[in-house]
């Protein structure tokens, strides 16, 4: 993991230049990190039908699995964010590594519902470890272009949200819950990998001083007040788009075997197919918002892909297959946009920022599958999709956000 990036002893102007650079070897290789634990996280969901079968869980339990992890996953992640952003942790990346895999080797062994909360707990307060400070890799490595290096960021996590299903029904599916250990040789590879980002991390600190850093050009002639309002719509908008998402990340498997009646290995193809379009989508809304602005992209994204989402639960098994690809793209391009528009508002607090998004987005990825567990119990899985068409629609408050580009200083 080496860079021709001088030191920041060698003088103040190659500080600088190095600050202006876009290190796209960094990037790519957080990204991969990115990857490799998101992949692993994939994993939960993706063995949701092996688990319910094993242990005659409800759709109310899967949800709580599902809460338990995204929870342990958002708590931490602010307080990480904030703490690291006085004192960063460039090797806590390699420990969060380690977290995930004890997980996943508890979850391959666990016995009862009980065992189950308490793995994904583990691969929840590794995502939580991990997240703040990879972002704060990125946001170093990006020479200013925040917006790209988000979205390679994010490609990675959102690549390996798209593979981890496909490979649980290769290897978790045909075989069993043990074979879920198969995947701790990623987390192998993993550590060895950050370790390596580690080391980067600790010799580059100085990036996070530089114009290119986390202070690059984010100064905004908003008040506290109207900082403070843009958050909150920003946050009204990640409830929107993490609570639709929960219904695909954790149902819509059940959704297309109870609907369909197709194989759970089917239904898996079908889930990589929607998450590989959130991957393409991911790599769109970065350059984007740094191109056209990051307001007019977040507003597409949402409202955006409204349409599409009110027309999947009345769709046929053919039309479902195309209508999800088109929302996972749709849907994807936002975070990115939120994210960087999130630190432009609040400059020097990129691991703070990167906590609170990611921790609320998995917090209300948690809540959403907790709360729709218990809908679908109580009334059906496809009545759970017609609810949620409408959540997209919420994407009309973007119209609140102020235009960045126009308030800066």
């Amino acid at each position: 993991m080496e860079t021709t990036v001088e030191p920041a002893s060698t003088g103040s102007i190659s500080a600088q230049q190095a600050a202006q650079r876009t290190i796209f070897a960094v990037l790519f290789t957080i990204s991969f990190a990115h990857l490799l634990n998101d992949l692993m996280q994939a994993v939960i969901p993706a063995v949701y039908p092996v688990l319910k079968t094993n242990y005659n869980l409800s759709y109310t339990q899967i949800g709580i699995i599902t809460f338990t992890f995204q929870l342990t996953a958002s708590i931490l992640q602010p307080f990480v964010g904030l703490y690291t952003d006085k004192k960063p942790q460039p090797y806590s990346l390699s420990i969060a590594m380690l977290l995930t895999m004890t997980g996943l080797i508890l979850l391959s062994m666990a016995s009862g519902f009980t065992s189950i909360l308490l793995a994904v707990s583990l691969v929840g307060m590794g995502s939580s470890v991990f997240h703040p400070e990879s972002s704060r890799v990125a946001h170093m490595a990006s020479g200013g272009r925040k917006g790209l290096a988000q979205s390679i960021f994010q490609l990675g996590g959102n690549a390996g949200s798209a593979i981890g299903p496909l490979l649980a029904a290769m290897i978790v599916v045909p075989h069993g819950q043990s074979h879920i250990l198969w995947f701790t040789i990623i987390a192998v590879i993993g550590f060895m990998v950050l370790t390596q980002i580690g080391k980067w991390y600790a010799d580059h600190l100085y990036l996070k001083q530089q114009p290119g850093g986390n202070k690059a050009g984010s100064s905004v002639a908003l008040s506290p007040k109207k900082i403070a309002a843009a958050i909150g719509i920003l946050l009204v908008l990640i409830f929107s788009k993490y609570f639709y998402m929960a219904s695909m990340t954790s149902y819509f498997t059940f959704f297309l075997i109870e609907k369909f009646h197709v194989t759970v290995q089917q239904s898996q193809l079908y889930l990589f197919m929607f998450l590989a379009a959130v991957a393409v989508g991911t790599i769109i809304g970065g350059p984007l918002g740094d191109k056209f602005g990051r307001k007019y992209v977040i507003w597409l994204s949402i409202l955006g892909a409204a349409p599409f989402t009110l027309l999947l639960p009345h769709a046929n098994l053919f039309w479902t297959g195309i209508l999800a690809v088109i929302i996972g793209v749709i849907i994807a391009s936002a975070f990115s946009a939120i994210l960087v528009y999130a630190t432009d508002l609040v400059p020097g607090k990129v691991g703070m920022i990167a906590g609170l998004f990611f921790g609320f987005a998995f917090g209300m990825g948690g809540i959403g599958s907790a709360l729709l567990g218990w809908l679908a119990d109580k009334t059906s899985i496809e009545y759970v999709y017609s609810i949620c068409a409408y959540l997209p629609l919420i994407g009309i408050v973007t119209v609140f956000l102020p235009d960045i580009r126009t308030a800066r200083k």
